[in-house]
């Protein structure tokens, strides 16, 4: 019998558009719509900044962790990758482009490890949301945090590697982001679970 961590739950986007019983070229559309639906709200969501304290905070990271656990691992994960390839290719879909550059050279720039931590954070919260981790707010926040954690992990190292660690790394790259990225896991913790309940009771 498989246990709550080898047994794979339906998403919530396979509740609302669901991939079963359909050929693998509608499966393949279905995806393909879905990743590129995904990428351009990454791409919206870094663009929209709403006033915080200490800093104005923008709804990437939040865009990108509500749809790998929408999405589920790898089509969220996939999804992430996509935005990704569309910044290096030279689209300005990140915060601060294209006043602070585009392409390549940004992704290489103080922000290439919290980019590169997307993916795994969307990677992680979809495989938790796959074992039933959106399905309760407790569960959900945990998700939630260990996505963020994915995100400053590689992001706060790279900062360091490309700055040097006699700056101020925590200050620069943590410390200011903590009580948006709090209020955007307290969203996401009341908001995902709604959205069950909403299906149920459809």
């Amino acid at each position: 019998m498989q246990n709550s961590m080898t047994m794979r739950h339906p998403t919530l986007i396979d509740a609302l558009w669901a991939g079963d019983g359909r050929s693998d070229a509608q499966k393949l559309m279905r995806n393909a719509l879905l990743a590129i639906g995904g990428s351009l709200l990454i791409w919206l969501s870094a663009k929209i900044q709403v006033p915080f304290y200490p800093v104005p905070m923008t709804m990437q990271t939040f865009a990108v962790l509500a749809i790998g656990v929408a999405f589920g691992a790898r089509l969220g994960a996939a999804t992430v990758i996509l935005y990704l390839a569309q910044g290096a290719a030279g689209l300005p879909v990140f915060a601060g482009t294209p006043e602070k550059g585009i392409g390549l050279a940004y992704m290489m720039g103080p922000t290439g490890g919290y980019l590169f931590g997307y993916i795994l954070a969307a990677f992680a919260t979809g495989w938790l949301a796959e074992r039933g981790w959106d399905r309760n707010v407790l569960l959900t926040a945990a998700a939630m945090l260990i996505g963020n954690v994915l995100i400053y992990a590689p992001g706060l190292l790279y900062l360091g590697v490309l700055l040097g660690w006699d700056k101020p790394i925590l200050e620069w790259g943590l410390t200011p982001f903590v009580l948006g990225d709090a209020a955007k896991l307290a969203l996401a913790a009341a908001v995902l679970p709604l959205g069950w309940r909403f299906l149920k009771r459809k």
